[in-house]
């Protein structure tokens, strides 16, 4: 069960990042409409958070303003939908994004290992049950499968510009 202090941390992960996480989404699904974004910020923040539809589509469209993503409008009947895709210049500054945001990940969890063994030797350390003890378990080992198949592509591209 998620506290209420925990809630407001979630929000606030993701309000500054928003518009980095609305372009890997619209990347992911190629083309995709503000409903299916806004689903997949729902999943993306464990169904804590989600923008306003008055929030996301002024950001949308400031996204448009700026050249990174490109409407394109559809009608079913009356019904009038816009769907959205990655200009070139969208999936440049998600390339840009993604590197620095690895970078960050890495220093997060630098942080968040040092933080930990800080609160340990205050006897502070954070009690979890078996069950959110497996979670995190499963969560670290998909990140560490993640990274070692990043490692491995790294360490070909390497080779290969030595030959």
């Amino acid at each position: 069960m998620v506290t209420g202090q925990e809630q407001k941390i979630i929000r606030g992960l993701f309000t500054v990042p928003l518009k980095n996480i609305i372009l890997v989404i619209v990347g992911l699904k190629g083309e995709t409409h503000g409903y299916e974004i806004l689903k997949e910020l729902e999943k993306f923040t464990v169904g804590i958070w989600k923008p306003s539809h008055s929030n996301l589509y002024t950001l949308l469209n400031k996204m448009v303003e700026e050249g990174l993503l490109e409407p394109r409008e559809e009608y079913r009947g009356k019904l009038r939908r816009v769907k959205y895709r990655l200009t070139d210049k969208g999936w440049e500054y998600l390339r840009t994004s993604n590197d620095l945001a690895l970078r960050s990940l890495y220093t997060a969890i630098s942080y968040h290992e040092r933080l930990k063994k800080k609160l340990d030797e205050m006897g502070r350390e954070r009690k979890m049950d078996r069950k959110t003890v497996r979670e995190y378990l499963e969560l670290l080992e998909k990140i560490r499968d993640i990274l070692d198949e990043e490692i491995k592509v790294i360490k070909k591209e390497l080779a290969e510009s030595i030959e």
